[in-house]
């Protein structure tokens, strides 16, 4: 089994939904989680949360026999990435920043709210971000096929006293580089706990000889 359905099934199996897993130098193995919607025990990854997953972790990797130096368990911070579409569903309706792989009329970053697809669009297909900041003047403008030709549709113009649309991108989920949350700090968002470490709190390390005879 790979690590990544090892990680992945052991986060899950204790009720948390798996951000990121990251293998980097030096045999560190960097592991983000994150409270699933509706989690009765609240909404924001405590320091507890990171240890009991830590132990876990630590205990599973063993019996897999997959070796590491370090472990790092830590909640996603202000700016929770987007790494499946499970995480642009949930997060619809939230400000968002994506970049994208190729540029789109000059540019590849954009930031606005994110819209889910109309009922019936194929799967990664059919999103949409409504723009922060102004825009060209078109209703849509699509990252398909005709896009990336050139060809993408105008808008129509708006009928005398009709007030203009907002500016919308709409993008395919294979087209982002990268995807995140927009830091909102404020004591109503999901992502503001006062006197939380940012980017978020950290359980790492393997236990010494000494720790793991307690």
């Amino acid at each position: 089994m790979s690590w990544q359905n090892v990680v992945e099934r052991t986060v899950v199996g204790l009720g948390y939904d798996l951000v990121e897993v990251e293998r980097v130098s030096a045999g560190l193995v960097r592991v983000t989680i994150d409270r699933v919607a509706g989690d009765p025990r609240g909404e924001f990854v405590v320091v507890e949360d990171c240890e009991r997953v830590t132990r876990q972790l630590q205990h599973v990797l063993e019996v897999e026999g997959l070796p590491y130096e370090r472990l790092e368990v830590s909640s996603p911070g202000l700016d929770r990435p987007l790494k499946k579409e499970a995480d642009y569903r949930r997060f619809a309706g939230e400000a968002v920043a994506l970049t994208l792989k190729e540029p789109f009329r000059g540019r590849k970053r954009f930031q606005g709210r994110l819209l889910a697809p109309e009922a019936g669009a194929a799967e990664g297909a059919g999103w949409r971000l409504l723009l922060a900041a102004a825009a060209p003047a078109v209703k849509t403008a699509r990252r398909g096929k005709a896009a990336k030709a050139g060809s993408a549709p105008a808008a129509a113009p708006a009928a005398e006293g009709e007030p203009a649309s907002d500016p919308v991108l709409e993008f395919r989920l294979d087209e982002v580089r990268d995807a995140h949350l927009v830091p909102v700090v404020d004591f109503k968002g999901r992502r503001f706990l006062p006197d939380a470490p940012s980017p978020g709190p950290t359980a790492g390390a393997t236990p010494t000889e000494g720790e793991a005879a307690q």
